[in-house]
């Protein structure tokens, strides 16, 4: 494996299932934003948690999960909450 599991939160499964969706490079993680990354995961993992979605996000913004802004937290919840299966 590569370059994302350099970014914090994203361990070796995660990037396997990036990989997966066509998400290869930090920039196309980017590109996709933590969410739309969020929904390919899901089409190939129903079990997908609010915790990976965070984790991505986190990814993105360079940052632990636990470092998201409360309101990144709650918009990503809402989101969440919405698509869940």
């Amino acid at each position: 494996m590569g370059e994302l599991s350099k970014l914090p939160n994203i361990g070796k499964t995660v990037e396997g299932q990036l990989y997966q969706v066509g998400i290869t490079t930090e920039a196309e993680l980017k590109a996709a934003g933590a969410k739309e990354a969020w929904l390919k995961i899901q089409m190939i993992d129903e079990s997908a948690c609010i915790h990976r979605l965070l984790a991505l996000e986190g990814a993105i913004q360079g940052v632990k999960k636990t470092e998201l802004p409360e309101e990144v937290k709650a918009e990503l919840k809402k989101f969440y909450m919405q698509h869940k299966k």
